[in-house]
């Protein structure tokens, strides 16, 4: 099992995900948990590492489980979610090699789809937050 932190950061109705460099899939921004660490310290650490910026306003959204899209099948992804407000502009650091909005369409119909990012995505859309 991958614990993981991650970010649901909603911009005009778009959700970011971020692409690391080497890959073609966009997953959530944020990342694993270190041992001793809290999915709350790191989810600030893998924002600031990822983006460069940090974080205001957090609140934990939810956990969700998935397969670990990208690893050996049948690990499963334990992701515990928050939302929060950015403190500054973000821009992609050299952990990643770009970050995108994506609607819910937009985010399916790339050839690669993380299933956990997916359950997100369909969780903010039932709570009316983004966009189809």
């Amino acid at each position: 099992m991958i614990r993981t932190a991650a970010l649901a950061h909603v911009r005009d109705r778009r959700l970011i995900q971020t692409r690391p460099e080497g890959k073609d899939v966009f997953y959530m921004a944020g990342g694993k948990i270190d041992p001793g660490e809290t999915p709350l310290q790191a989810l600030h650490r893998e924002i600031e590492e990822e983006l460069g910026v940090g974080l205001a306003g957090v609140a934990e959204f939810g956990v969700f489980e998935a397969e670990a899209f990208g690893h050996r099948r049948n690990t499963g992804l334990h992701m515990t979610c928050f939302r929060a407000e950015l403190t500054g502009e973000p821009f992609a650091t050299g952990e990643i090699a770009e970050f995108r909005y994506f609607t819910v369409s937009e985010y399916a119909a790339m050839e690669h789809v993380a299933p956990g990012s997916m359950m997100v995505f369909r969780r903010l859309h039932e709570l009316d937050l983004i966009d189809w």
